[in-house]
């Protein structure tokens, strides 16, 4: 092979590994954005998207299109708000860490459309709503590490929040929500991440104070049954 043709491949292999390492790069950055989920793993997910994208403290709409006051009460647009380590607003990949199995599996659904969802007046089809157990079966921990855990809600010595320490967190408040007198409860149970969170207090107790953007539990059926 002549000397300037084997000098032209080089240049050529050169600019493709360049090409390569650039769209990798680039791939990467974007698979670090909430909009890779919606567009590549988790079809159908824009109404998921959506609540995201909202503005904190202002009228908004749940994951099925429903309505809500304050956005204040959905988790994935207040803790929109709250900086990481880097300086950057957290977003989905903050809170869901997928293991490689999870990228396989969701990978899998991607390509035959094999998504478990419900038929959904606003928006046709969304994603079915899964607990705690379900998004953290995946890496082998309890429910509560999902909130609390040494990345996001800590105790006094920077290790993963306890129950007990929560209960004391919030021990000024009339009636302290997280003594749970009527047996455990998850914390999924009251803090809704898409949609609007709810006072689980309000099942019996029709006293119970109801935050801005939040919903009774009446409330929470209402919308249930419109899902």
């Amino acid at each position: 092979v002549p000397k300037k043709s084997k000098k032209k491949l080089g240049v050529i292999a050169g600019v493709a590994a360049a090409v390569i390492v650039v769209a990798g790069a680039g791939f990467w950055v974007w698979h670090e954005t909430p909009g890779f989920c919606g567009a590549i793993c988790h079809t159908p997910m824009d109404p998921y998207l959506d609540t995201y994208e909202q503005d904190y403290n202002a009228e908004g709409v749940d994951k099925w299109g429903n309505a809500v006051e304050n956005t204040k009460g959905m988790m994935v647009v207040s803790h929109k708000m709250v900086l990481d380590d880097s300086g950057e607003s957290l977003d989905c990949l903050s809170c869901h860490i997928p293991t490689m199995s999870e990228q396989i599996s969701e990978g899998i659904a991607w390509v035959t459309g094999g998504y478990d969802v419900v038929d959904n007046p606003t928006y046709e089809l969304v994603l079915h709503e899964t607990s705690l157990e379900d998004l953290t079966a995946a890496r082998g921990v309890e429910p509560d590490s999902f909130c609390m855990n040494e990345a996001c809600h800590t105790g006094a010595d920077g290790a993963a929040m306890t129950r007990e320490e929560l209960v004391e967190a919030t021990a000024g408040l009339t009636r302290n929500p997280h003594e749970m007198p009527h047996g455990d409860l998850l914390c999924s149970d009251c803090h809704k991440a898409h949609r609007a969170s709810v006072n689980y207090c309000t099942s019996c107790h029709s006293d119970a104070p109801v935050s801005d953007g939040w919903i009774s539990v009446i409330e929470e059926k209402q919308l249930a049954a419109s899902a």
